[in-house]
């Protein structure tokens, strides 16, 4: 998105439309957005719900001046709509771990989707699905990606009002282990020795897991420049992780978005020349 943006301007005593469109995903980042409390009344009082059939059934017609998209592109059917979300929306962003990167579906990408379908299904012959699922971003220009599993909503607040103002969204893109750090929490790495990925993940989350002493496990996807190769080095050398180890901890919710898939294939080579 460019560092300034045009406010939305729509007819006098007409409020901006907002369209939520659903693909394949769990719903958590339409719920963050339901679940926004307090301010959610204000929301409503600045937008008009247009398209979210999680909130309401009456869908008003297009064109939509803000569209909210999450989940995956993983079907024949999403591959279509998605083109005519991205026609109807004047800006089309991307939420949630599966928007912006495929989300854990796209774990079969490294797989084969049929031989899933015939565990999963009693009658596969019926599924109609991609080979692989795809974030938003792989098929159709989107002007915001917000990361998340689920997104955060504070940052969800913070990107609807920026784009209503015609400003950019303040969004980190530092790591986890900044707002550790702001929060004055002791590194579980260091003391407690366990695999974090807080140095290498986007923040945004609030360090949310080690506030309860937990490790990260990545749910923002890759900091802006994440150093993967030390922090495995690490993990390896003196926490005694295995090449098998390293690939699944880099495959989970964002795995299949850059840099974490570079770095889970590289494991992966690496384990399969141990083999």
């Amino acid at each position: 998105m460019p560092a300034h943006t045009i406010p939305i301007k729509t007819a006098r005593g007409e409020k901006p439309k907002l369209a939520v469109y659903k693909f394949s995903s769990c719903d958590g980042c339409q719920l963050s957005l339901l679940n926004l409390e307090d301010e959610l009344l204000d929301l409503v009082g600045a937008v008009e719900i247009a398209h979210f059939l999680e909130a309401r059934r009456q869908v008003l017609p297009p064109p939509y001046d803000i569209g909210l998209v999450e989940g995956s592109i993983s079907t024949p059917d999403e591959e279509q709509r998605i083109h005519d979300a991205r026609r109807d929306c004047r800006f089309l962003v991307a939420i949630g771990a599966c928007a912006t990167s495929g989300g854990i579906q796209a774990l079969r990408n490294w797989a084969d989707v049929d031989e899933f379908m015939k565990y999963v299904y009693a009658t596969p012959q019926y599924i109609r699905t991609l080979d692989t699922a795809t974030p938003v971003a792989a098929h159709v220009f989107v002007d915001f990606e917000l990361r998340g599993c689920p997104v955060s909503q504070i940052q969800l607040l913070e990107l609807i009002s920026a784009l209503l103002v015609g400003r950019k969204p303040n969004i980190a893109t530092h790591s986890v282990c900044v707002e550790c750090k702001r929060k004055g929490l002791p590194c579980v790495l260091v003391s407690k020795g366990e695999p974090c990925l807080g140095p290498i993940t986007q923040a945004g989350c609030g360090a949310l897991c080690p506030s309860c002493s937990r490790a990260c496990y990545g749910c923002f996807g890759p900091s802006s420049r994440p150093n993967i190769p030390s922090l495995g080095n690490r993990f390896v050398n003196e926490l005694g992780k295995s090449n098998r180890d390293m690939k699944r901890m880099l495959r989970s919710y964002n795995g299949f978005l850059e840099p974490f898939k570079q770095a889970s294939e590289h494991y992966e080579r690496l384990e399969e020349q141990e083999a």
